[in-house]
């Protein structure tokens, strides 16, 4: 998919007239950018937008490098839920982007779609594979799809970058890309500057990361501990080092109770909900300049 879009795509894709969305190019109600050559240019992000503030719809989403079907259903989230899992199981790909997409589009926020469709999807499919209901590649097969469906999410929220910085990633053995990808995709419609670091990250980078790049939030996404004394040390050094400064926000399976009780943290996050919640607080106490560390 290409990351700019012609007007006459644009106009495609929207069912109007090309010298409309020129117009609208011009007065600036669809963000453009332009060619050194004086071209406009059109963010799928920008489009997003539009759509959300108008009455207009995707007649032709293929013109847009969307499925063809996408913005014609009207999912119910529950509904959407059950036919992501079965979509993921099954390794329909397509199917699995034009769900997320429709529910971009009915203008859900990406927390609750990261909490209550594309986790909740993986706990249905933990539970398909625990009774052996499903493979081991069906899940992992199912996490990749998942993978570049957030990728394609986070294209069509805004780029910000006047917003404050925001960057995490997961611990030394942890693998698992979609707790921290969610973050990132959470933190940016929240109108922070974010960026994933990736995974498998030692504690001692990441304090190297903050050092280095100051930012406001720092997120820790736990799925999995090779060992959990280990990691208690090297986050108790980085909370030190750190802690002070930045806002630590945590989260994931790996960190029950026991061990939370044993960790200092600005925030602990049950969800990206819970995310985004903290997320727009301390947000909103940079912006007022009475930012605290809590």
């Amino acid at each position: 998919m290409a990351s700019k879009i012609t007007p006459k795509q644009v106009a495609r894709g929207l069912g109007v007239s090309e010298s409309s969305v020129k117009r609208w190019c011009d007065k600036g109600v669809i963000e453009t950018e332009y060619t050194a050559g004086g071209h406009r240019r059109v963010a799928l992000s920008s489009i997003m937008q539009f759509l959300s503030s108008t009455k207009y719809r995707l007649v032709h989403p293929e013109a847009l490098g969307l499925p063809a079907s996408s913005g014609t259903g009207r999912l119910a989230i529950d509904r959407a839920r059950g036919q992501l899992t079965e979509a993921l199981l099954g390794g329909d790909e397509l199917r699995c982007r034009q769900i997320a997409i429709d529910l971009y589009l009915a203008e859900f926020s990406l927390s609750r779609m990261c909490d209550e469709v594309f986790a909740q999807a993986f706990v249905e499919i933990g539970d398909a594979w625990a009774c052996g209901e499903a493979e081991v590649f069906e899940e992992r097969h199912g996490c990749e799809i998942l993978d570049r469906i957030l990728d394609e999410l986070l294209t069509f929220v805004p780029t910000n970058v006047e917003g404050p910085l925001a960057i995490g990633g997961t611990p030394t053995g942890d693998y698992y890309s979609l707790g921290t990808k969610m973050a990132e995709l959470v933190l940016s419609e929240c109108h922070w500057t974010a960026t994933s670091l990736g995974m498998n990250l030692p504690l001692e980078s990441l304090a190297n990361a903050v050092k280095k790049r100051r930012p406001k939030l720092l997120w820790l996404s736990c799925s999995y501990l090779e060992d959990e004394n280990t990691f208690l040390r090297d986050y108790r050094g980085l909370y030190e080092e750190v802690g002070a400064s930045t806002g630590i926000v945590v989260g994931g399976r790996a960190l029950h109770e026991e061990l939370r009780q044993q960790m200092q943290y600005s925030a602990y996050c049950d969800n990206m909900q819970h995310l985004e919640s903290f997320a727009t607080t301390l947000r909103t106490a940079i912006t007022d300049g009475n930012e605290t560390v809590p």
